[in-house]
């Protein structure tokens, strides 16, 4: 090892560091990338229908809870910027005001199982698939109070870098998830074949354990001590406002982003359902490559709001840029896999289809590829860049530029399908576009340097 590249592991949120967290945060992030995998494989064994109705109704569901999991979620850097500062004290009321938004936002979201039917009949898809989408989508939001607590409790080891117990609780969620959609999909060892509604009950079952092992560990006597989480339970309305004005640009931004995508796949859905379940496995392949970037994306926010609450800008820099180099390096090795080798994961998707349409699916998806391909070095540009400024709490600006561009691809979206009648090859052009200029915005926003100044959390002298 040279002497440079020994520098580069061992100083200050130099690799060593970024390794320690993120390694973890890839790990289970790859866990859910192979959750939806197997979701998607089990499903399209089931039928084309099933996998094309899958991910726009999981993606309508996603939008739907994307407020709020965006704020419970954004506790993680609370507790971040509260260690860094050696506040311990603060780190359990931040998180459970993460609980309480958690448990507010539950009903809203079950307020809109029965508007389904009116949601999917207005994407126009063929009538087999809206029954299913609607199927998933209203199962699916039975389990939405679990996914909400488990993500604001989970804040108290994202935000602390103790991401070895994250991997480790959504690691066996996963596999429960995975080991249940077997099960419940198919058929198999006496349960019986639910199909689409299986997979929707495999997560909620996943999603609950889940949000109950986080609670055991958020509760255990060490931890109730050193970080108040037993009397940090009570609502906090200061901090809470804090979480709100911090957290909900953030949640505003990830419903903003999906939502793009969302009318984007209910626009695409038009062209036909090949079209259809060709884009939601292609999506699904090219969670290997983003899910784990992601995972890097949070050790990013997280090391940058431990620096900044240490007052070392230079440190959360520097971790950035680590993170970066790691992201940019992962994407080019699995652009070339995607690019060379796409058989060897599309083998797993179809090794028990027995639908006679598989063949043109399969065509169709190891071009749709090389679009991913393309866009791959920037989304990680985007995921690493957008963290760090989050992590230092610029969500205004974030929320306005994914206004912004969601509204581009939703407009752009509706022209290409709708008065100009494109076909599939230039709605994904689309995307490639979309994705190479929003990395573009979040490079230039950081190198810019606002963040640098910006904390979360109040004054130590106010917390007396």
């Amino acid at each position: 090892m040279t002497a440079r590249l020994r520098d580069w592991w061992n100083r200050p949120a130099g690799g060593r560091e970024v390794l320690r967290v993120a390694l973890p945060m890839v790990v289970s992030m790859l866990a859910t990338s192979v959750m939806y995998f197997t979701d998607r494989i089990f499903l399209n064994w089931d039928s084309q229908e099933s996998v094309a109705a899958a991910l726009p109704a999981g993606m309508v569901f996603w939008n739907v809870i994307s407020l709020p999991l965006g704020i419970c979620g954004y506790a993680s850097t609370f507790v971040a910027q509260y260690y860094g500062a050696g506040r311990m004290e603060r780190i359990g009321p931040a998180i459970w005001q993460g609980v309480w938004v958690a448990l507010a936002a539950t009903p809203l979201v079950l307020l809109t199982v029965p508007l389904a039917p009116w949601i999917f009949g207005v994407a126009a898809h063929a009538p087999d698939v809206q029954r299913l989408e609607v199927e998933y989508y209203q199962i699916c939001c039975y389990g939405a109070g679990f996914m909400l607590v488990a993500e604001a409790l989970q804040s108290l080891y994202t935000g602390r870098g103790a991401t070895t117990t994250v991997m480790l609780v959504n690691t066996v969620a996963a596999g429960i998830n995975s080991v249940f959609d077997y099960a419940w999909i198919l058929g198999n060892w006496g349960f019986p074949a639910m199909g689409i509604a299986g997979a929707a009950w495999s997560t909620n079952l996943g999603m609950a354990i889940k949000a109950a092992i986080y609670l055991v560990l958020v509760l255990r006597r060490h931890v109730r001590r050193e970080f108040a989480t037993d009397s940090g339970c009570r609502w906090d309305g200061t901090l809470l406002r804090r979480l709100l004005r911090f957290g909900g640009p953030s949640g505003l931004q990830m419903a903003c982003e999906i939502l793009g995508f969302t009318v984007f796949m209910l626009f695409l859905g038009r062209l036909g359902g090949m079209e259809l379940a060709a884009t939601n496995l292609a999506f699904n392949v090219s969670a290997f490559a983003f899910m784990p970037v992601f995972g890097l994306g949070i050790a990013c926010s997280t090391l940058v709001g431990q620096h900044l609450g240490e007052n070392r800008d230079d440190l959360a820099a520097r971790a950035t840029w680590t993170s970066c180099q790691m992201a940019v390096g992962y994407m080019v090795v699995i652009s070339i896999f995607y690019l060379v080798t796409p058989q060897v994961l599309l083998a797993l998707y179809f090794y028990g289809a027995n639908d006679p349409r598989a063949a043109e699916v399969r065509g169709t998806i190891v071009v749709l590829l090389r679009y991913v391909a393309a866009y791959n070095l920037f989304d990680a540009l985007g995921i690493v860049f957008v963290s760090a400024i989050k992590g230092a709490g610029d969500t205004r600006f974030v929320m306005g530029v994914t206004l912004i561009m969601a509204a581009l691809l939703i407009v752009a979206s509706w022209l290409a399908v709708g008065p100009l009648q494109a076909g599939l090859h230039t709605c994904w052009w689309l995307v490639v576009a979309w994705v190479w200029i929003v990395g573009a915005i979040y490079f230039v926003r950081f190198r810019q340097g606002q963040w640098r100044q910006m904390r979360v959390i109040e004054p130590a002298v106010e917390a007396v």
